[in-house]
């Protein structure tokens, strides 16, 4: 029997309870080329609240009735597909459920001698991978420069910054309490932490670069963006990776009124969608895999247990309540 998160109606708002429904049902035999997976783990994560609507932008709407969309990770405890066999561990789009039956097109065989099982979903699975892409191939950093990243204490937000440091820049970050910016200083090693709910951003940006940021790695959209592209430095480059300030109410999206900035400063803003960079994940998953084990990274994680919790634990989300990459345990 396989008990699913099933996308019940369509939140005109927040997300609420009543959007799901927990259904029970027999799983159908596997034919042919099919495995079946026991899940494990299930990533929550921003996008899904746009996976919710109606539509298609760069991935379709999940569709009334059907399995919530998530990123998940589990075992392979029956196959008929040779390229599988009982024992393995993968992650892919297998849903919000308890088991997954599945082609094996897309799966990622997962390495889980060294690592958790858990950290496929968040720094070495799709977070990770759009903040490795993001920073390395739209942000561009260079040893010196300044790199200011709004949401910073989420998982993507922390491993921009951290790889940032890597790379030798100097590091702002905005988060939404002081136990947070702690986290950001004293964990993740950035240079700078702003408690947006406390403290003034563009006053603690004209502080700590005063030259302007040459990266601003946006999570958050709306006042944090137009506040930002007033601080940026000649050449500086925007990467566009979120806006969950926005999520609840896409139809009334606030757009960047400082735009113009770009223009002055000469400067670039470029949107990251991860999947474009689907058979490069092998390679980034390798280095950040060796920054953790060499102690250059710190992947931190928030764990619910209970497919039950789902619509609880991704509401948490967009309230900020969350404490590091969050992960549904089944």
């Amino acid at each position: 029997m396989n008990t699913k998160i099933i996308l019940a109606n369509r939140p005109t708002g927040a997300i609420e309870d009543s959007n799901f429904d927990i259904k029970t049902e027999e799983l159908p035999e596997l034919k042919d080329g099919e495995v079946l997976i026991e899940i494990n783990a299930i990533s929550l994560d921003p996008a899904m609240r746009g996976w919710m609507n109606e539509g298609t932008t760069y991935i379709k709407g999940v569709g009334i009735g059907e399995v919530m969309r998530a990123f998940s990770a589990g075992k392979v405890i029956k196959s008929s597909n040779s390229g599988y066999k009982e024992g393995d561990f993968v992650s892919g789009l297998l849903g919000a459920q308890q088991y997954c039956i599945h082609n094996g097109e897309g799966l990622m065989k997962l390495d889980v001698t060294n690592d958790n099982l858990t950290h496929h979903l968040g720094v070495l699975g799709m977070p990770g991978m759009t903040a490795y892409f993001g920073l390395l191939r739209k942000g561009e950093p260079k040893a010196g420069e300044v790199i200011y990243i709004s949401g910073a204490a989420g998982i993507v937000g922390s491993t921009v910054g951290q790889i940032a440091k890597i790379k030798g820049c100097t590091v702002i970050g905005s988060a939404g309490s002081n136990e947070k910016c702690k986290y950001l200083l004293e964990e993740c090693g950035f240079d700078h932490a702003i408690n947006y709910k406390t403290e003034n951003i563009d006053e603690k940006l004209k502080v700590y670069a005063p030259n302007g940021m040459d990266i601003f790695f946006d999570n958050v959209g709306g006042e944090t963006l137009d506040i930002a592209l007033a601080n940026l430095a000649q050449g500086a480059r925007v990467v566009i990776c979120g806006a969950i300030s926005q999520y609840n109410d896409m139809a009334n999206i606030r757009g960047p009124k400082n735009y113009m900035k770009i223009v002055t400063a000469r400067g670039v803003m470029n949107g990251v969608i991860v999947f474009d960079y689907v058979k490069e994940w092998p390679m980034a998953v390798k280095e950040i895999a060796g920054w953790i084990e060499d102690g250059k990274m710190k992947p931190k994680e928030h764990i619910i247990t209970g497919l039950k919790n789902f619509p609880s634990a991704l509401k948490m989300l967009y309230t900020g309540d969350n404490f590091g990459k969050l992960i549904l345990t089944v």
